[in-house]
């Protein structure tokens, strides 16, 4: 349960992080509301939604496009992420996606973000083998 809720804080810090970067590229691309803290703590439930639509929704439409995501080598599964992205973004949970460019950056962006602080948390069965 430690372990969920750290790295649902370090995806937090992520989307921060993306959202900041983005915003280097696309002044105005990805906006957040953070005035005061039911709008930091909608922020959670805001990573949280993504983490759960792109664990369900996500993994069903890569799969239903399987091969043709082989014919572009990978690159549907970027669009689909950007898409599930810029589509939880646009549901006011304190970020707000402004189209699909800013959506394409910041999921891109968050992955990596992600990734990078995924490394100070690794999973302990990895460490096993």
């Amino acid at each position: 349960m430690k372990k969920l809720l750290l790295r649902w804080i370090l995806a937090v810090i992520a989307l921060v992080v993306s959202s900041f970067l983005t915003n280097l590229v696309i002044p105005g691309g990805i906006n957040l509301k953070m005035g005061d803290v039911t709008q930091a703590l909608a922020l959670f439930v805001a990573v949280a939604l993504l983490a759960l639509i792109n664990a369900t929704l996500g993994k069903a439409l890569k799969l239903m496009v399987l091969p043709l995501n082989c014919l572009t080598l990978g690159l549907l599964s970027v669009l689909i992420n950007a898409l599930l992205f810029w589509q939880v973004g646009s549901w006011g949970w304190s970020f707000e996606v402004t189209g699909f460019l800013p959506g394409l950056l910041g999921s891109i962006l968050y992955s990596a973000a992600n990734a990078a602080l995924g490394i100070f948390l690794p999973d302990e069965e990895k460490n096993e083998r």
